[in-house]
């Protein structure tokens, strides 16, 4: 089974890119959606108890965790020791799936691909990336997030320039739907020799 990881900076159209991959047909585990259901179930007690007043009802309120774990690097960190390993195992679990259904091609969407060093585990990597300043038309567009907030975010992680000299393929989402579109299933194309059922 030939796995690709698909990544990209906040702000950039990595879930719709995503979405392009699954209506080819592949199959995309989705980290930041594993994430949002463990703060809703299993992870919700553990992180309550890391950070008290952070989950009501057994489900995380994620602005409020925000507001603590952001400018703090200690806690981001003890929140990460908690997340990541549970999603790490969603992860495996969406892998061996896909291989026992015999799938030829799956994308792991994985937000921190090359700044955790995961890249070194996937067959090809996919950046998606825009000019900045459409990255930062579309947070604002969002709401709910400060410039002090996107700032901090964007500094942990890699920067585009970096990213793009490091991925085997950029789908370029500054052009719109179809362009990027196009983009997936030229890169589908281009990976079909790596699987039959792609």
């Amino acid at each position: 089974m030939f796995v690709v990881g698909l990544t990209g900076s906040i702000g950039m159209g990595k879930t719709a890119t995503a979405a392009m991959f699954r209506a080819e047909g592949v199959a995309v585990f989705d980290s930041d959606a594993a994430v949002h259901e463990l703060y809703r179930g299993k992870a919700a007690a553990a992180i309550e108890a890391a950070f008290p007043g952070t989950a009501r009802g057994g489900e995380v309120d994620r602005e409020r965790l925000s507001d603590i774990v952001l400018r703090d690097p200690a806690a981001l960190a003890r929140l990460e020791a908690i997340i990541h390993p549970l999603v790490a195992a969603s992860r495996d679990a969406f892998l061996a799936e896909a291989e026992k259904r015999g799938a030829g091609l799956v994308v792991l969407d994985i937000p921190l691909l090359f700044e955790t060093g995961y890249d070194r585990r996937v067959d090809a990597t996919v950046l998606v990336s825009a000019p900045e300043s459409v990255q930062k038309e579309r947070v604002r567009a969002r709401g709910g997030m400060t410039e002090e907030q996107l700032a901090v975010i964007m500094a942990r992680q890699m920067p585009d320039s970096e990213k793009r000299a490091r991925a085997h393929f950029l789908v370029d989402t500054g052009r719109g739907f179809e362009a990027g579109r196009r983009q997936v299933c030229a890169i589908l194309r281009a990976l079909s020799g790596a699987s039959n059922k792609v």
